[in-house]
């Protein structure tokens, strides 16, 4: 239990709940918005670098490979979105001590988790790779880089709890400078590393760096007068009523995250399938891997920029607020997505020559990629605002089922059809994509527009004596 000698002195921004929404929602978006930008260029850095020193064959290992990792990624988040859920509540409702419990038993679940994964993941990795259907030669590359990665996941791990819950509670700039200090030291890390061990010198560079921020992240929690305090009154038990509830928010959107990163793994056999399959993973790779997160990861950032907009102010009593916050993120979203959906349809070949795609097949492809991708991105941008505005006020299972339909049976049905009928091409796939993502942004919009969330019920049980 908690005592008055040892409690925090803990303080929210109440601008979330209170003054200006433009403002509240450009507060939160920014930091996020621009540690993912800096975060997606740092792959880029990777990629290029790849694609320099190891070949076409390098920029497709990491490609299918990251679409794996994230799949145990997603997973192991899943808990962090039922704890950015209660966390945002609470802040909103300005009961900090409750904010301060959620957070340590997320951090304890997710240490164990971590652990748990990680060693399953690096034994199945040859596996995993059969199931994607990589080229011999991608695989070749791609095993080491992908065993590498999942064993020391430790560190994303953390630095993804530590960023949602600070976020959560309405702390940007924290998440800001571990994204900006994590970017800095794996570009660091991997102009050193990737020269000399090509393909896995890149996943060794991002485990060094996420590891080195996980470590000040973590001691962060426990200095005094930040917005989240592991103090000396903490409660160091697992809560097992905690961790389920963690579980019970946040479990279906870790299904869903599995679901379509199963389904983005399931793509890439279809792209495998093709009859030049090593250049169009390539393609894939560069051009919806890395090139189309400037536009989904700025989402990302605008996704938890509605979230938290949506949880703090639903448990502070303002619904109509929450709904207003949500909307002024969707179009922040819809103008970062024309300004790079315009270099995508100006400018492709440029940005292709970034990665060293000179080769004629795989820059026709890539560039083809991104005349689909220059119109999805205000599709995704959308869907990812509401779906943060739904996941926000504890309305995960919502965000699955739509996820089930547009990420899953339309893509992957539309080409199973046009295999079966008349032989699969790229654009096939490329327009799948697009589909999915339209589809995904009109089902967000109405189920948050339904209101269901504002009936659903937060709380805790008080601390243990």
């Amino acid at each position: 239990m908690t005592h008055p000698a040892t409690a925090p002195r803990q303080t929210f921004d109440r601008s979330i709940v209170e003054g200006p929404i433009g403002r509240a929602v450009w507060h939160l978006a920014w930091p996020t918005m621009l540690q993912n930008i800096i975060a997606g260029l740092q792959g880029i850095v990777d990629q290029a670098m790849v694609g320099h020193f190891v070949g076409y064959t390098g920029n497709a290992a990491i490609g299918v490979s990251w679409q794996i990792i994230v799949i145990v990624i997603v997973f192991l988040s899943s808990l962090f979105t039922g704890m950015a859920v209660l966390v945002a509540r609470f802040a909103g409702a300005n009961q900090p001590e409750k904010v301060n419990r959620v957070v340590y038993q997320a951090f304890l679940t997710a240490l164990a988790l971590s652990v748990l994964l990680a060693a399953i993941g690096y034994a199945a990795s040859p596996w995993l790779l059969d199931v994607v259907n990589a080229a011999p030669e991608v695989q070749a590359e791609a095993l080491p880089f992908l065993r590498t990665m999942l064993g020391g996941i430790f560190g994303m791990m953390m630095f993804f709890m530590l960023s949602g819950a600070f976020r959560a509670a309405g702390d940007p700039h924290t998440p800001l400078r571990l994204g900006v200090a994590m970017t800095v030291l794996t570009v660091i890390f991997n102009v050193l590393l990737i020269p000399l061990l090509g393909t896995v010198g890149a996943a060794f560079g991002t485990i060094a760096s996420s590891t080195v921020v996980a470590c000040y992240g973590t001691w962060r929690l426990f200095a005094p007068g930040s917005v989240i305090h592991f103090h000396a009154g903490i409660d160091r038990r697992p809560d097992f009523t905690i961790i389920r509830s963690l579980f019970r928010f946040g479990l279906p959107t870790g299904v869903q995250g599995i679901a379509m990163n199963v389904a983005g793994v399931l793509l890439l056999r279809f792209i495998g399938s093709l009859e030049h399959s090593a250049a169009a993973q390539a393609a894939y790779a560069v051009g919806y891997t890395e090139l189309f997160s400037l536009i989904t990861w700025t989402s990302v950032g605008l996704m938890g920029a509605s979230a938290t907009i949506a949880g703090q102010n639903l448990g502070a009593g303002n619904p109509e607020r929450a709904v207003h916050g949500v909307a002024v993120a969707s179009r922040i979203g819809l103008m970062v997505a024309a300004v790079i959906g315009a270099l995508f349809l100006f400018v492709p070949n440029y940005l292709l020559l970034v990665f060293g795609m000179t080769e004629p097949l795989v820059a026709s492809l890539g560039q083809e990629l991104l005349r689909y991708l220059s119109i999805s991105g205000f599709f995704i941008t959308v869907a990812l605002s509401y779906t943060g505005g739904l996941q926000g006020t504890g309305d995960t299972r919502g965000p699955l089922y739509i996820s089930i339909v547009s990420q899953i049976v339309i893509p992957l049905g539309l080409c199973t059809l046009y295999q079966a009928t008349r032989g699969l091409e790229p654009a096939d796939i490329w327009l799948a994509i697009v589909l999915g993502h339209f589809t995904r942004a009109v089902l967000s919009v109405i189920r948050f527009k339904q209101g269901r969330w504002r009936n659903i019920a937060v709380d805790i049980e008080p601390a243990r004596p």
